[in-house]
């Protein structure tokens, strides 16, 4: 599908025609699910996760204001939602990750996995030590996926205080983070 096609049918979905975000639906839906899978690694999982990023990306359609970067916005709604979706799985969830015979996909290389346990620690303790606004910034902008309007909402601010305060947060977490590295 062609970028003029793509903007063509978000247009045509914004001003309220679901035929034409059924097509973007279609179009995207293998773009979509890849990568969820890339974050979750379990079919059914992802394949509820894709249905979620499809209902999200449909009622926040609105705020695109650049129609031409549909493909990347909702690759970054996917993302976020596998995210979400990642920190709410229930712990039972999580074990048939462990083991691959029970889940029916391959396992993780035990030192990848540890390391990649190893630095969703460090994260939470970053965040952890950061100043409550900070914190509360990022966790509403990565693991709950709120859009900077919705954020501006919430923390009654504007957008641009928003930006700036997810800027400054990401710097302080950078720092952060450096210094929980081991020397």
């Amino acid at each position: 599908m062609t970028g003029e096609m793509i903007v063509r049918l978000v247009l045509r979905a914004q001003s309220g025609d679901r035929l034409a975000f059924d097509t973007l639906t279609r179009e995207f839906r293998q773009m979509v699910m890849a990568t969820v899978l890339q974050r979750i690694r379990n079919q059914a999982e992802a394949e509820e996760v894709s249905q979620d990023v499809f209902l999200r990306a449909f009622r926040k359609l609105q705020q695109l204001q650049d129609p031409v970067t549909f493909p990347a916005w909702l690759r970054q709604i996917a993302d976020r939602q596998a995210l979400n979706r990642l920190q709410r799985l229930p712990r039972e969830r999580q074990v048939e990750d462990e083991y691959p015979e029970v889940a029916g996909h391959v396992a993780e290389q035990p030192l990848v996995q540890i390391l990649r346990e190893e630095e969703a620690e460090q994260l939470h303790e970053g965040l952890s030590l950061l100043p409550a606004l900070d914190r509360d910034t990022l966790w509403a902008f990565y693991f709950e996926g709120c859009s900077l309007l919705e954020m501006a909402a919430h923390f009654d601010r504007p957008v641009g205080t928003i930006k700036r305060r997810l800027h400054t947060a990401r710097g302080r977490l950078r720092d952060v983070l450096s210094g929980l590295q081991p020397a």
